[in-house]
């Protein structure tokens, strides 16, 4: 691989192959090439009008992706009606025959690093608020949130989730009490090394969000009633429950609110919308707006933020 990764590198670069659609050529040329062995020839490869790349399209794509694990669709079309996937067609068949010449081409490695641009491709792009406004907000809370869990097990080791979950709480908050001063923290920073009580502070409230309470999480909280705060839990549906489990264990259920962050965000766009549809998307507007705002600020990924589709 020593000797490709720089070759393949530099084909990627110099014929913009860092998108959907070139993404999908490549993949489906190596795949075929694989199949059929090298080296190859280029009008193999065209329909029998030679207006499109044979054996491009949606199914096909996205069957090699499933192979290494990514449900996520990469093109609709997979490039397939592109006049420019004939020529990077064209010009990948002959990177991949002179790769063959050199004796180096590896085509199931080649494959792996395409693989791998595609998840890089992933985790680039903006996740997509689809504000449907015939849907529930809870529902389209919830799909944005699972857009951040599929490309968290996309890319192992990485907490997607959570940084959305806690920069639409301070996003909500800036909303609600335009007022205060909300601290923004990047979502790699702990409570701990900085003493904060919490993610978020006003006044006597105490705000904690996070995915998975945990034993450590409800101490804080016992510290924060014993200090005369007030504290409240952020999490996930399934973190719901287990906080208010672990409140009992630790004697202090009851003097915690725990709100799962659908109903936390959906409750309020509908209060600050009034519950009229005229604002309920300048509300959400100006909620993803703050969002942006915060990950611009504290995140060096800015493939956190989020976009309005």
């Amino acid at each position: 691989m020593d000797e490709l990764r720089p070759r393949l590198e530099n084909f990627a670069r110099s014929n913009g192959v860092n998108t959907k659609g070139p993404l999908s050529v490549v993949l489906v040329v190596t795949r075929l090439a694989t199949k059929i062995g090298l080296p190859l020839e280029a009008e193999k490869f065209l329909t029998g009008k030679g207006g499109q790349v044979a054996g491009l399209g949606k199914g096909p794509v996205q069957s090699i992706l499933k192979e290494h694990g990514i449900d996520r669709v990469l093109a609709k079309e997979g490039g397939r009606t592109s006049r420019g996937s004939i020529d990077l067609m064209r010009a990948y068949v002959s990177f991949l025959n002179d790769l063959h010449r050199n004796g180096i081409a590896d085509l199931k490695k080649i494959e792996e690093w395409w693989i791998g641009q595609v998840r890089e491709f992933f985790a680039r792009s903006p996740f997509k608020l689809r504000l449907d406004l015939s849907k529930a907000f809870r529902t389209i809370i919830a799909d944005l949130m699972g857009q951040a869990l599929e490309r968290q097990k996309e890319m192992p080791g990485t907490m997607f989730v959570g940084a959305v979950l806690q920069h639409l709480v301070g996003a909500k908050l800036e909303l609600i009490v335009p007022s205060e001063t909300i601290s923004h923290h990047g979502f790699s920073v702990a409570d701990s090394p900085t003493n904060r009580e919490g993610d978020f502070r006003i006044d006597d409230v105490v705000i904690h969000v996070t995915t998975a309470p945990t034993e450590m999480l409800i101490r804080t909280c016992a510290d924060n009633l014993a200090a005369g705060f007030r504290p409240i839990i952020i999490t996930t549906g399934r973190g719901a429950g287990g906080a208010e489990a672990l409140a009992a264990n630790v004697g202090i259920e009851g003097r915690i609110d725990v709100f799962e962050i659908e109903q936390f965000v959906a409750a309020n766009v509908y209060e600050l919308s009034r519950f009229t549809q005229a604002n309920r998307r300048v509300t959400v507007e100006q909620l993803v707006e703050r969002y942006n705002r915060a990950v611009e600020t504290c995140e060096t990924d800015q493939s956190l933020r989020i976009e309005i589709g």
